[in-house]
């Protein structure tokens, strides 16, 4: 008679645990720490650039001095998370281990500056980079290696945001439109436990929201259901607008890249010119409310996210002018990443979107928050779980239809060129063949017709002769 398997199965689950728990920890320590003192300098150079305003001025110089960065130290690096991506999908030339203090580097010398990015793309990188030297010195086999870059990415985004749990879903989710891989679950869900642990252990905390609490509005149907109809009717309505706030942003960031790159031969012309528009559009606002995260208030009454959360916390169009300033300063140049500002574009549209519809100021804001977020990186499931670690589980069913919605009717674009598309949104001949985002950008023109300097009746030296 044969011996049952499960106690050898469960040896082996046990065993696995035990590998990857021993292999991730240190690794994630690391991540953690490293973030931490990201988060501890970010601050401390958006403050200083608070009490300094006068450093804006010298905003084109710092993009000049970022473009050289790059050029002599980490050049393989400029690609950032899509770099993490196409080798988690197919190893090959690696993540240097150099891309972690000069995205570190950079980004700070953006934000002290004055440029209008996050810190997402920083951290992911830093977790990246510092999994890929891990794996290395462990001598690791491709398969392993994948993981432990999938738990790197899970990491650096669990530690900067203070969410564990979205972290893991997000370095889970984001690599294929339509297809999560479970394999590296386990790694990944341990590294950004431990990584969110180890920032707080160094008495770095995160930006605390609160949603209001909602009064109960009877209704036709409240016998029968136990949510507001109509409320709901007006969350997917702003969820559709979200998604197409979610298109711009991914279509602007690129587009604005590729086309400052068709139009200078010199490189470093591009950053210096993004700075010199971020300032004149700066000083034609009147305010500096745009630039750098826009979590804390450079003066009474300045809009923030947390702002953006209460009536008259925004004004009407400041999600458009966050769009324009990020855009701007990453599609030239600069460095740092799109999901702070994301939030800061979906807080404000949300805070818009209540007044015109009369809704919860509040709750829009949060639904704003997760929902472009998810439409500008693909990622519903894990910007679900977000609107639960960040605002509580009360309103879990309004974060998965606003994050879903947008999602899609975000399309096929995103923030990560490199994301591959498992299974399209949309089940159309048209759409079927294509297998990344830039594959998708190509075939319809989204970056390469609307944006190259061809359509502005412009053309390279090379094309004249």
């Amino acid at each position: 008679m044969n011996k049952p398997a499960y106690p050898l199965e469960h040896y082996a689950i046990f065993k696995q645990l035990l590998r990857w728990s021993i292999l991730v920890i240190p690794i994630a320590i690391v991540i953690g720490s490293i973030v931490a003192f990201f988060l501890w300098l970010l601050g401390w150079a958006v403050h200083y650039r608070f009490s300094h305003p006068w450093l804006l001025f010298l905003l084109p110089f710092a993009g000049v001095i970022i473009h050289f960065i790059y050029q002599f130290a980490g050049k393989s690096s400029e690609k950032g998370n899509n770099l993490i991506m196409e080798e988690i999908h197919q190893p090959g030339g690696g993540v240097p281990w150099q891309m972690a203090p000069v995205v570190l580097i950079t980004t700070v010398i953006t934000h002290l500056f004055g440029g209008s990015a996050g810190r997402e793309g920083t951290a992911v990188q830093i977790g990246g980079s510092m999994a890929a030297l891990f794996g290395t010195w462990f001598k690791l086999e491709k398969a392993d290696l994948q993981l432990v870059l999938t738990a790197g990415v899970a990491a650096g985004f669990g530690a900067v945001f203070g969410t564990p749990v979205t972290g893991t879903l997000f370095a889970l989710e984001v690599l294929s439109i339509g297809q999560i891989k479970y394999d590296a679950l386990l790694p990944a869900l341990i590294a950004s436990l431990i990584a969110d642990v180890t920032v707080s252990a160094w008495g770095v905390h995160h930006t605390a929201y609160h949603i209001d609490v909602l009064a109960k509005t009877p209704s036709l149907f409240s016998n029968y259901i136990n949510f507001d109809l109509l409320l709901l009717a007006k969350v997917i309505f702003a969820s559709a607008l979200f998604g197409l706030a979610s298109y711009a942003f991914s279509i602007l960031v690129h587009g604005i890249k590729t086309f400052f790159n068709n139009l200078f031969s010199r490189k470093w012309l591009i950053p210096f010119l993004g700075g010199l528009i971020i300032i004149g559009l700066t000083y034609l606002l009147g305010k500096p409310d745009y630039l750098s995260l826009g979590i804390d208030a450079q003066y009474p009454g300045a809009i923030t996210i947390p702002s953006a959360f209460h009536t008259g916390g925004s004004d009407i169009w400041s999600w458009f002018w966050k769009t324009i300033f990020t855009t701007l300063t990453l599609g030239t140049g600069f460095k740092g990443g799109e999901v702070t500002p994301l939030f800061y574009i979906g807080a404000t549209l949300g805070n818009t979107l209540s007044i015109l519809l009369n809704a919860p100021v509040s709750l829009f804001a949060a639904l704003g928050f997760v929902a472009v977020f998810a439409g500008a990186t693909n990622t519903p499931l894990a910007c679900t779980f977000m609107g639960i670690e960040l605002f509580g589980g009360e309103h879990a069913l309004l974060f998965a239809v606003a994050c879903f919605t947008t999602y899609f009717f975000s399309g096929h674009t995103g923030i990560y060129s490199s994301q591959r598309i498992a299974v399209p949104k949309i089940f159309d001949a048209s759409f079927i063949d294509e297998k990344s985002l830039s594959e998708a950008a190509k075939r319809r023109g989204y970056f390469h017709q609307k944006f190259s300097k061809y359509q502005f009746g412009l053309k390279r030296k090379d094309q004249l002769e």
